[in-house]
């Protein structure tokens, strides 16, 4: 397998992706410039080096097979490998001295990061950012395979060989329909609220952030009734403002001009939420060490 896979040319794998997101030879062709005979000889010369069928073929359609499902992560990552090291080599031909790229869930972007950034950017000029807005998995699969530097996550479950760091510490914030009756004069505690319906983070993406929701909540007697769940900030608002449930987020995800919503800092409460850098131990990037300093 290794001799073979020596003869592996990346515009196989190229080639090999636009087909897995298409499922359609011809249309994979004309994206890639290339005529429907000439992708299928690349594609069963990929299959050839790699010793395995990729793709089933019927006169009807294509379909992965589980060897091309499970390679299609691996592809992304290699390219992406590839292009990063050309961009970072293209950099320094350039005069730039390093690369950071930074991986952030996005709360962490409303207030946290920016200020940090720029304070960053200005004393380290020569040095090309990259920021990937990532969920909390998204960034540790990152962080393993080298393609993001350090992450911000609101997680403090990593592998022995990552490197954890508290630097933010929040309260939460509820989010309320702009006419609901409850206001911050008004409201006493969260058991008002326990016939709600709760919009939630999903638990698989931020599992610590989402059973601190459930401790908030079994403090004041009840468990949320969940109605929705996303990871974004703007859809959570919208859903709340069309009275579809009402939420806890971050306070610094706070967002009171855009939308007909309402937010009471929960302040009285033993629960809080953090945001935790997190980078791999053994990663010996100059720029990395020079942020890590600054945090």
């Amino acid at each position: 397998m290794i001799s073979r896979t020596n003869q592996l040319e990346l515009r196989l794998m190229r080639y090999f992706l636009v087909l897995a997101e298409n499922l359609h030879y011809t249309q994979s062709a004309e994206l890639l410039l290339m005529s429907q005979s000439a992708l299928s000889q690349q594609i069963k010369q990929l299959e050839a080096i790699l010793g395995v069928q990729l793709f089933k073929r019927t006169n009807r359609k294509v379909e992965l097979t589980k060897a091309g499902e499970l390679l299609i992560p691996q592809a992304n990552s290699i390219l992406k490998q590839v292009d990063d090291s050309l961009a970072f080599w293209h950099s320094q031909l350039n005069g730039i001295e390093g690369q950071l790229t930074i991986g952030f869930v996005g709360s962490a972007m409303y207030r946290y990061l920016p200020p940090i950034i720029k304070a960053y950017s200005t004393a380290n000029s020569r040095i090309n950012l990259k920021l990937e807005e990532l969920i909390n998995k998204e960034q540790l699969r990152a962080l393993e395979n080298g393609t993001i530097d350090v992450g911000f996550m609101r997680s403090n479950s990593v592998t022995s060989n990552m490197q954890l760091k508290l630097v933010y510490t929040e309260n939460f914030s509820l989010v309320l329909p702009e006419d609901h009756l409850l206001n911050a004069q008004t409201f006493t505690n969260l058991g008002e609220l326990a016939e709600e319906s709760f919009i939630l983070f999903p638990n698989e993406n931020s599992p610590l952030y989402y059973q601190q929701i459930l401790n908030l909540c079994a403090d004041h007697g009840f468990s949320p009734k969940i109605s929705h769940k996303s990871i974004h900030g703007p859809t959570i608002f919208k859903l709340v403002e069309n009275k579809m449930g009402i939420a806890i987020v971050p306070n610094s995800l706070r967002d009171e001009f855009n939308y007909k919503i309402k937010f009471i800092e929960l302040v009285n409460v033993k629960h809080t939420t953090s945001l935790f850098a997190v980078w791999k131990k053994e990663n010996e990037n100059p720029a990395l060490h020079q942020f890590l300093a600054q945090l």
